[in-house]
């Protein structure tokens, strides 16, 4: 690869992604931090206005609503994802999302100025959004962008920067910079800083060559795109092959959802999705970052450095992220993520007896906090970046921002779930909470075992040939 294809390429990854699900990672861990000084001020608040503390149980349950915004938030932003994205262009869209980041770092960072909490609950409903709409245009705006034989490794990487946000969200939480009580206004503001970044480099990136074409019908815009990302190349085949699927869609117009579930050309790869979007969630990953404080604190930790300690959760999955990244080409899609989840039933067995044997010997919450690590190992190696480039490449054109609607709605939805069930699974299952999500990992394997087909190296018009065959028993021809 040429030079300037290669600085192209690295901008483009940049800044798409540091607007993009960089800011869902960065917004997910940066309010755990603050959690005790935000509770005090719903409590100082409320007194102040009406003269009566809150009972614990009614802070408890505003707190949840709180964190429950940023979850509904981001549902609406995957919901708006696919119109938006057809309107403005996938570029545009990411520009256009950071109105959502500067109205609600500018309402949190002034919530205590205005001694009132539920602004908030309405800046994380706004961060949310912005989060709900880089998770599903991100990859997608990348994946199109790329040439086919670095696809994977382009689309995916995404997935260092979620990854790295999780662990950057932890790191200014701490009390040395961000995380202190007269400081975490401050903190809830800061996700203005990439925000603003990618508005400051994302205009010096050419939009999706492929949208350029088919969705728009200028040839010309599309030839001048592929010049700017790939630099001084023949774009011969490129172009060649990019004019034969505009060929094969001519006459078809976007898609909705409802025609997704009426299509049965799309009829597998809905199902694909439908599997993939929910599983992510459901294999229990979040509720694993979710148990570590408790796993840390049985372990002898002190309270006081857990903080420290938990950042390393997030080291893992970037790691992982990058490695994923790097060999997505060479192994492949299908193998990252069977297994991924593979290795998260096996660690997630493993904890479940850990976490049994706990109070009864004294080196087990010792193996409890290896096989933490080890799970959200698993996760960063296929099921935390390869998911969400899948839609991007069984889909064709005309339904990829729909594709993309559903998967990015699975994800919050089950999110959502699982953070208002998990509580009630500890209660009745108690050292056994993680059965459940072995066993849906493991189906999840499975799943993806048996009906999976694999994407490595291939146009986006012999994946829809595959799955043409498939949906329509063996008749190839488009």
């Amino acid at each position: 690869m040429e030079l300037l294809q290669i600085r192209c390429l690295l901008l483009t990854i940049f800044a798409a992604s540091i607007g993009g699900t960089f800011q869902y990672g960065f917004n997910l861990t940066i309010i755990n931090a603050p959690t005790t000084f935000i509770q005090n001020f719903i409590n100082e608040t409320w007194t102040e206005r009406y003269g009566m503390q809150l009972e614990s149980w009614v802070i408890t349950l505003l707190w949840s609503f709180i964190v429950a915004a940023f979850s509904i938030g981001g549902l609406v932003g995957a919901l708006i994802t696919g119109p938006m994205a057809i309107r403005f262009g996938r570029r545009n869209l990411m520009l256009l999302s950071n109105v959502f980041i500067f109205v609600g770092a500018l309402i949190m960072g002034l919530s205590r100025t205005a001694k009132s909490f539920e602004m908030i609950l309405i800046g994380r409903f706004f961060t949310g959004i912005n989060a709900g709409v880089g998770m599903n245009i991100n990859p997608l705006y990348l994946g199109e962008s790329a040439p086919k034989e670095i696809r994977g490794m382009v689309a995916l990487s995404f997935a260092p920067f979620t990854a790295a946000g999780i662990v950057l969200g932890q790191t200014v939480g701490i009390k040395e910079i961000l995380g202190s009580e007269e400081l975490w206004p401050l903190l809830l503001a800061s996700c203005a800083v990439p925000a603003l970044i990618q508005l400051i480099t994302l205009p010096w990136c050419p939009e999706s060559p492929r949208y350029l074409l088919i969705d728009r019908g200028n040839e010309n815009l599309c030839v001048k795109a592929l010049n700017r990302l790939r630099g001084d190349v023949d774009l011969t085949t490129e172009m060649g092959e990019l004019l034969e699927e505009q060929t094969a869609l001519r006459g078809q117009s976007a898609k909705g959802l409802w025609d997704l579930f009426q299509d049965r050309s799309v009829r597998w790869q809905l199902i694909i999705t439908l599997v993939l979007g929910s599983a992510i969630q459901l294999c229990g990953n979040d509720i694993i970052y979710f148990y570590a404080v408790y796993v840390f604190r049985a372990a002898g930790i002190p309270n006081e450095k857990i903080q420290y300690v938990t950042i390393g959760t997030g080291c893992c999955e970037f790691i992982t992220a990058v490695t994923s990244n790097l060999f997505i080409d060479r192994i492949g899609r299908r193998v990252l993520l069977m297994g991924g989840y593979s290795l998260m039933v096996g660690f997630g067995i493993l904890f479940t007896i850990s976490l049994t044997l706990q109070n009864k010997i004294s080196w087990m919450p010792y193996m409890s906090m290896i096989c933490i690590f080890a799970s959200i190992l698993s996760f960063g190696i296929g099921p935390a970046g390869v998911t969400g480039i899948i839609p991007m490449e069984i889909f064709d054109q005309t339904a990829r921002p729909a594709a993309y609607m559903i998967n990015g709605s699975l994800l919050w939805i089950n999110l959502i779930v699982v953070g208002m069930t998990f509580p009630f699974i500890i209660e009745g299952l108690g050292s056994f909470c993680y059965v459940p999500f072995i066993c849906l990992s493991f189906v999840a394997a499975l799943f993806i075992g048996i009906f999976l087909p694999e994407t490595k190296g291939k146009t986006f018009l012999e994946i829809s040939k595959e799955f043409h065959k498939r949906n329509f028993n063996g008749i190839s021809e488009l």
